[in-house]
């Protein structure tokens, strides 16, 4: 099939649709300041990544995941030193990220709204993380009036993508994703036999940072808006 076959565009939400990541460090970079008398900032960023990836099969991916991993690493951190005020703060600044504005990114909602008065493609965002949390962002940004399914899994592999195609009845090779994470929106995508629009973002989440491969049914774009000019083409291609 060509790329003119295409049903469905799929979206990432976090760091594709709005910024995410930018909130995520700004936590990590305060929880350091409050770590000084026990350690580096370059030590306790460190140190939240090894949590993190440690705790990932059990706690996956997400903001309550993310501020437990940000707790127990300052525990750690601190020989066992922390007090009950840092770790009050420290929740705060987790609970903080369940209400961050989430913003449309430049191009993001116009982009959207060309794409839906086409009428010939329907339009999803499929994400990995926390049901609710992801629920939020989505409501917050205001974009949901563009889509007319929206599906939050725990972990975007080639097995999600296949199970996402067949939730929606279309053939891996109908369906377009668009993201920022070459490892969890572009990769598995491929493999699926999915094609797949990579838009990096400025920010990458240590665990989300993978090698880039070239490939026929993968376009890389440097900004949202070239989207619809490589739709467009396809289309009169």
């Amino acid at each position: 099939m060509e790329m003119r076959d295409i049903k469905v565009i799929a979206f990432d939400a976090d760091d594709t649709l709005w910024d995410c990541q930018s909130w995520f460090d700004d936590v990590d970079r305060r929880c350091g300041e409050l770590l000084k008398p026990w350690a580096t900032q370059e030590e306790v960023s460190r140190g939240l990544i090894e949590v993190e990836h440690r705790n990932l099969p059990l706690t996956g991916y997400g903001t309550k995941a993310f501020t437990l991993s940000l707790i127990e690493n300052a525990v750690r951190v601190s020989r066992e030193q922390l007090t009950g005020d840092i770790v009050m703060q420290l929740l705060e600044l987790g609970k903080g990220l369940l209400t961050f504005p989430t913003t449309p990114l430049p191009e993001v909602d116009e982009t959207l709204r060309q794409l839906a008065t086409m009428r010939r493609y329907r339009l999803v965002v499929f994400t990995k993380g926390e049901l609710m949390d992801q629920e939020g962002k989505l409501r917050r940004s205001g974009l949901e009036q563009y889509f007319s399914h929206v599906e939050t899994v725990s972990n975007k592999t080639e097995l999600e993508y296949r199970q996402l195609c067949e939730n929606l009845g279309v053939a891996p090779e109908e369906t377009l994703m668009v993201g920022n994470s070459f490892r969890s929106d572009i990769a598995p995508a491929l493999a699926a036999g999915a094609w797949a629009a990579h838009i990096p973002y400025h920010v990458v989440w240590a665990l989300e940072k993978s090698e880039e491969f070239p490939h026929p049914r993968l376009i890389k774009l440097s900004h949202f808006g070239q989207l619809i000019d490589e739709i467009r083409n396809s289309t009169y291609a």
